[in-house]
């Protein structure tokens, strides 16, 4: 149940919702969860929240713009930072703040898909598997 909660958590974190993964994480790790049943949960289910807003992105912008749920201004302002950086920039998809609207804005241009989830899931598994490392080494 550590796992599948984990895993629903990173999911929901990766979506447009203000949920932190890590505090989670953090926890688990607390209390002896196998690291690398953690990591794949937490990086799993992140990747998935991540796929799920490139594919409202690609299908639902203005209907997401229309109803609230994203501003104009920060649809704008993710628009030229992917221009201007393109497909690496989604190695930014772990940052608080930026990170879910780079992944809905790439839905929106239609970036690559294959590359999309490949890039995702290394910065988000680097991520993580930083965080285990260094509350691991810390004594959490």
């Amino acid at each position: 149940m550590v796992y599948i909660t984990l895993f629903t958590v990173s999911f929901l974190a990766a979506t447009l919702l203000p949920l932190s993964s890590e505090a989670l994480l953090l926890y688990d790790i607390s209390q002896k969860h196998a690291f690398v049943l953690l990591w794949s949960a937490a990086t799993l289910g992140n990747t998935l929240g991540s796929m799920l807003n490139y594919w409202l992105g690609l299908k639902g912008e203005a209907y997401l713009e229309k109803k609230g749920y994203v501003s104009v201004e920060k649809m704008d302002k993710a628009r030229r930072s992917f221009a201007r950086y393109g497909g690496w920039s989604l190695l930014l998809s772990w940052v608080p703040i930026i990170g879910d609207p780079l992944t809905f804005i790439a839905g929106v241009l239609r970036y690559n898909f294959k590359c999309f989830v490949f890039i995702v899931a290394v910065a988000k598994g680097i991520r993580y598997a930083t965080v285990i490392f260094l509350a691991s080494s810390l004594s959490v």
